[in-house]
This record gives structure tokens, C-alpha cells and sequence, in this order.
């Protein structure tokens, strides 16, 4: 009885090992494939105007520093509506993209 127990643990952290690498190959991989593609959306935007794409970036920018203000001011009183909801979803969606991307974007030998 004991054998077989041991037996079955040791299948089970085999299987949950394997589960863990393969998943951390998919983040990474997942990772770089994002990182490629906003580098290749920054080379395309550049090649084809510089000027829109400073005009975007500045817009973008202004974007994320009005969600990053409705996401940590105080609270006001009732919901948040239009605008402010869409540039604070906004700037949430970025900044968990920065973070998924600093912490398995790290990773990627591409660069």
C-alpha cells in the first residue's frame, strides 16, 4: 500500500511540474510575441509619420494620465460614467499589460 502511494505522489508532481513549465513556456512565449508586435507597430507608425506618431503618443499619454487620476483619486459620490470609466479601464488594461510584460517580458531572449 505505502508503494503505491508514493507511486501516485510522485506521478502527481511529475504531471504538476510538467504543467508549470509548459504553462511559463506559453507566458513567455506569449510575452514575445506582444513585445514584437508593439515594436512593430511603433517601426510601421514611425516609418509612415513621424509626426502622427508623436501626436499619438502624446494623446495616448493623455489618455493614461486621465484613467491613472480617476483610478486613484478619491472616490466620488456615485458611479463613474463615459469618459472617466473608459480611461480608467483604459489605463487598468495597460498597466496589467505593463506588468505581465516586466515580469515575463524579461524573460524573452528576442532582444
Amino acid at each position: 500500500m505505502g508503494c503505491r502511494r508514493a507511486a501516485k505522489g510522485v506521478g502527481d508532481f511529475l504531471i504538476e511540474t510538467v504543467g508549470e513549465l509548459v504553462a511559463e513556456v506559453i507566458l513567455n512565449l506569449l510575452a514575445c510575441a506582444l513585445l514584437a508586435c508593439l515594436a512593430l507597430i511603433a517601426y510601421l507608425s514611425w516609418s509612415f509619420s513621424p509626426r502622427l506618431t508623436i501626436a499619438g503618443a502624446g494623446l495616448l499619454s493623455l489618455f493614461l494620465a486621465h484613467g491613472a487620476w480617476q483610478t486613484f483619486r478619491a472616490p466620488a459620490k456615485g458611479r463613474r460614467r463615459g469618459l472617466a470609466a473608459v480611461t480608467a479601464g483604459g489605463f487598468t488594461l495597460i498597466a496589467m499589460t505593463a506588468l505581465f510584460l516586466l515580469l515575463y517580458g524579461t524573460g524573452c531572449n528576442c532582444l
